[in-house]
């Protein structure tokens, strides 16, 4: 899904003032639009702009620019202590400095993008000497100092208020941001900052009863803001989803559960209030850790000493969390390395390999699809589903340290994804051998499902890069390239810079069904691309392009766009054609809609459009003799079905044939099975309707921490109505979707459905191919490779182990012409073949277990095909010979196999079971060779001639049988005649 392209990006954090020494980088934080960041040292704040440069202009540069560097005076370092930590405001205007001395540094932020507001103005110049004094940056001071009374330990600002936690006593705190108040007096006007309102949590057992362990220190406190849900980690390694919740002060204590996280088993509340207020902590549990048995036993510490109780080694201790809003999954990093990965509110899932050293950082790209993660000593990129797509680790021995650069690799301390997520920026170790080199820029490609899971997406190999976007040409290629691995071929279309200087980054990607037509979006308008002319076509008129942003999605419908879009807050669907000029007079439909757009799909000629007010609508798509239009069918709320409408990623339907044959498109709607990817649940939403009552829908949920999937509506045999989707680990296929059912839960709860087919994978597939194979990336250090893997005898093998023999021919009898079909075969048999290898040893009774097991059935199989000879001898050469007596037991005696392919002239087929029956030992004498060697004289193949020669002489050294077969045949006056005829070469 998301894959590093190039080398890393090194970014000089040297200071360019004068008479600053270098100084190490301990932190790193992006504002909230991540169009800016902050380094942090000991003494000084740095300041960055993010934007889009183009290569072809500033090869060794990158997005990121300087602006200023804020530094304390020296009296102020000795008194309120180094530098520890930053955070930045929700608003983007303040940041938060946490000092060793347990005081707050704030610093005020006014930028607004434009050039005036740059801290350093270039004098007026030439044009031709301004390229040699550009804008540097430059200095600013601290706007106000907060002490914090007891030490400080983590601090989390707010939008009105200041959140933090202190050690003594142990305390969650929180204060409002300090506002100046005017006073006057005799001295004159005087201004000075004041602080109204300061609450304070102390942490027992009264206060925070859900504790599981009240004798402990907040260590870290975030909140996120997607979830409205704060997450602790404790002092024990304990982590917690905390709520604090307001009302006003009643007799009677309310409580209510903690609405992102769950029940749980820790979930409770107490009041505390403050100024007329009912404030409620609420929390749950989501990481326990169990203390050693030592630790439990000893008594319960003093406050001033609570920090001795947990100083031991516990490799689950939790360090950091990192929330994943939209597919609700939770990443938590331990002491020990280790990535846990959970559900919440239950913690079933999957746990990434430890890496070595202690987890540093963690952050979910914006998408939801991959974690960055930070370590010690490496850092790695996942997806949401648990696979690994890069990684940095193990290069200390297999690089020369003297010429590697990219230190990143050797272990991160912060991280955090640029905007479009295209960029990971990464802040490596400090080593005292280098002043400089610890900020660094990884570049990604990342898939175009990612923005917007639609077929088309998923037809081809399409990936997004901050600049252009990649095309994955190898099904145009012939039938062997599909399957060959050194087949790679992408097409690069340069985004053009007139665009992305203005609209930076891309947030919306297209591909037509035939690939030809690309269409992208950034944050104001869109452009489109032909591979047939090689031309974009853009926006004459700017402000046009910059009124309407694209808010949904886009598709290719034939040659005309359909685009969802956000204007002045209103919200349409319009439809652009590719054979006329982008303006707002060629827009060829407008459909008003009353709410943004989450997602849209494109089925046939159906444009299936989901709202944010839980809506989905049918629309038709009819071409008039001057015009396409919108016909609107129908819509359906799922009010009460879908709770949380934003969360929909994804959307199909599948319509039963009795209504694409007989009934009305209008009808449509009130019959179709609709498929949405909530979150990482794919799920089946099936209308049920009596007489004239409305629609209702169960849900039937397929599987969980899926991160994308596809529909075949018209799928060869037995593929249509299939749904497939990829979990990390592989592909899923629920074959006949429209009739799947599903155990009823003794809950009464939503269960999931077993899939037909399960297809593992050891790489990352970004297209299913029509030719039946999978394609997608295999990532080594920086480098692309794309790999493929056939899919057909995971078919197959399903309907053979369900004992659907005439189901799983025709099937196959779709393939046939493929020239690799027999190796698809044969890949079954081998499947098969080893999969069963123990069933005779661990059956009581053979007979039954061969009667009864698949490898019977898939013999049987291949004996409608004219492949099955070779089938067998290409499965046995490539099998162990202790599985030889199983198999022969099953197809035949080889012997009788062997003389069928002389019967129909398949001579090499042949001599491969000759090499099987003179291992097997069932050669008694030459006689099989000898007549093998006849035919190819008759059919003058040499070579085979050559080899079967060779063949008689090794199997006896005496020569004897040498000379027999050439008394035999007369091989030498055939071979004098061919020679003096000029027909063939013996050689």
């Amino acid at each position: 899904m998301y894959f590093p392209t190039s080398a890393a990006r090194q970014l000089s954090t040297v200071p360019s003032l004068p008479n600053l020494p270098p100084e190490p980088v301990i932190a790193l934080c992006p504002s909230p639009s991540k169009s800016l960041f902050c380094t942090l040292t000991k003494n000084g704040l740095t300041l960055w702009r993010v934007r889009y440069l183009s290569r072809d202009v500033d090869l060794t540069g990158s997005p990121l620019l300087f602006l200023h560097i804020c530094r304390g005076q020296e009296h102020h370092c000795l008194e309120h202590g180094d530098n520890s930590f930053v955070r930045w405001a929700p608003d983007g205007t303040r940041i938060l400095i946490h000092t060793s001395a347990s005081y707050l540094v704030l610093v005020h932020v006014h930028y607004d993008g434009s050039p005036s507001s740059e801290p350093y103005q270039c004098p007026p110049l030439p044009a031709s000497a301004q390229r040699h004094f550009q804008p540097g940056p430059g200095e600013a001071l601290a706007h106000g100092v907060i002490r914090v009374d007891g030490e400080l330990l983590s601090v989390s600002p707010r939008k009105h208020y200041i959140m933090f936690s202190t050690k003594n006593p142990p305390a969650v705190q929180r204060i409002p941001w300090p506002s100046i108040e005017v006073d006057f007096d005799d001295d004159g006007e005087d201004s000075r900052r004041t602080l109204s309102g300061h609450d304070t949590w102390i942490i027992n057992d009264y206060e925070l009863p859900w504790l599981v362990n009240p004798n402990v220190t907040v260590a870290h406190l975030a909140y996120s803001r997607t979830t409205s849900v704060e997450t602790w980690i404790t002092s024990d390694g304990r982590a917690y989803f905390v709520q604090l919740s307001e009302a006003e002060m009643s007799q009677e204590g309310s409580s209510s559960e903690l609405s992102s996280a769950g029940e749980g088993r820790h979930n409770q509340e107490r009041d505390h209030s403050s100024e007329g207020t009912n404030m409620q902590w609420q929390g749950i549990c989501i990481h326990d850790v169990e203390a050693p048995r030592w630790v439990q036993k000893q008594k319960a510490p003093a406050r001033g000493d609570s920090d001795n109780e947990f100083d031991y080694i516990e490799p689950r201790k939790a360090v950091c969390i990192a929330i994943n809003s939209k597919f609700s999954v939770l990443a938590t990093g331990t002491q020990s390395g280790t990535v846990e990965l959970a559900s919440f509110p239950s913690f079933e899932g999957d746990i990434p390999k430890p890496q070595p050293g202690s987890v540093r950082a963690m952050e979910w790209s914006s998408d939801g699809y991959v974690l960055a993660v930070g370590w010690e000593n490496g850092w790695a990129i996942w997806s949401v589903g648990g696979r690994c797509l890069a990684w940095g680790f193990g290069v200390d021995d297999d690089v020369d340290n003297e010429r590697f650069q990219d230190f990143f690799m050797f272990g991160t301390t912060d991280l955090f994804w640029g905007q479009g997520n295209f960029e990971l920026l990464v802040l490596s170790r400090f080593s005292p051998t280098r002043q400089d080199g610890q900020l660094f820029v990884v570049p990604f490609a990342k898939s175009a499902v990612t923005e917007q899971q639609t077929p088309d997406n998923t037809r081809y190999a399409f990936l997004q890069m901050d600049d252009r976007v990649l095309v994955y040409r190898g099904a145009d290629q012939p039938d062997m390239s599909v399957i060959n691995p050194e087949s790679d071929v992408w097409q690069h279309v340069k985004i053009p810079l007139e665009y992305l200087s203005s609209n930076w980054p891309i947030r919306h990607s297209a591909i037509s069904v035939d690939g030809r037509l690309i269409a992208v979006a950034g944050r104001r308008g869109l452009i489109h691309f032909s591979t047939t002319s090689g031309r974009w076509k853009m926006f004459g008129d700017s402000m046009q392009e910059q009124a309407f942003s694209v808010k949904g999605g886009l598709l290719w419908f034939h040659h005309v766009l359909i685009a969802t879009v956000e204007l002045s807050k209103a919200y349409q669907i319009r439809l652009y054609s590719r054979d006329l000029d982008l303006s707002n007079q060629n827009v060829l439909h407008r459909e008003i809609l009353t709410s943004p757009v989450v997602t849209l799909s494109l089925v046939d000629n159906s444009l299936l459009v989901y709202t944010a007010d839980n809506t989905l609508s049918h629309y038709l798509i009819v071409p008039t003799s001057e015009t396409i239009q919108l016909h609107f069918c129908g819509s359906i709320s799922f009010e009460g079905v879908i709770a949380a409408p934003n969360a929909v990623r994804g959307l199909s339907w599948m319509i039963p044939n009795a209504q694409k044959q007989l009934g009305d498109p209008m009808d449509d709607l009130a019959v179709a099975t609709v498929l949405m990817m909530v979150g990482g649940k794919l799920v089946l939403l099936r209308p049920q309707k009596a007489g004239q009552q409305e629609v209702k829908y169960d849900m039937q949920i397929l599987a969980d921490r899926i991160e994308f999937c596809w529909i075949h509506l018209r799928g060869i045999g037995t593929l249509e109505n299939s749904l497939w989707g990829y979990d990390g680990h592989g592909v899923r296929v629920w074959l006949n979707a429209l009739n799947l059912e599903s155990r009823p839960d003794p809950h009464g709860l939503p269960s999931n459905v077993q899939e037909s087919v399960n297809i593992p994978l050891d790489f990352y597939p970004l297209c299913r191919r029509s030719r039946s194979c999978y394609s997608g990336i295999q990532q080594c250090h920086f480098l692309i490779s794309l790999k493929s893997h056939l899919f057909l005898h995971h078919i197959l093998r399903a309907h053979l182990q369900s004992g659907e023999i005439r189901q799983a021919v025709s099937f196959a009898k779709h393939y046939e012409n493929l020239v690799y079909f027999a190796h698809a075969l044969e890949v079954l048999l081998h499947t098969v073949v080893e999969s069963e290898a123990d069933v005779e040893s661990t059956s009581e009774n053979s007979c039954d277990a061969d009667v009864n097991g698949v490898l019977v059935r898939v013999v049987e199989f291949l004996d409608h095909f004219e492949a099955a000879l070779d089938v067998v001898v290409g499965c046995a050469r490539k099998t162990e010979m202790t599985r030889w007596k199983r198999l022969f037991g099953i197809v035949g005696n080889p012997k009788t196999l062997f003389e069928k392919c002389l019967v129909l002239k398949k001579l090499k087929t042949a001599a491969s079971y000759l090499l099987v029956l003179h291992n097997l030992e069932q050669l008694d004498d030459n006689k099989g060779a000898l007549n093998l060697l006849e035919s190819a004289l008759d059919a003058e193949d040499w070579q085979l001639c050559r080899e079967l020669l060779r063949f008689l002489h090794s199997m006896d050294d005496s020569g004897s049988a040498l000379r027999e077969a050439l008394a035999q045949t007369s091989i030498l006056s055939e071979t004098s005649s061919a020679l003096v005829n000029g027909n063939s070469s013996p050689h």
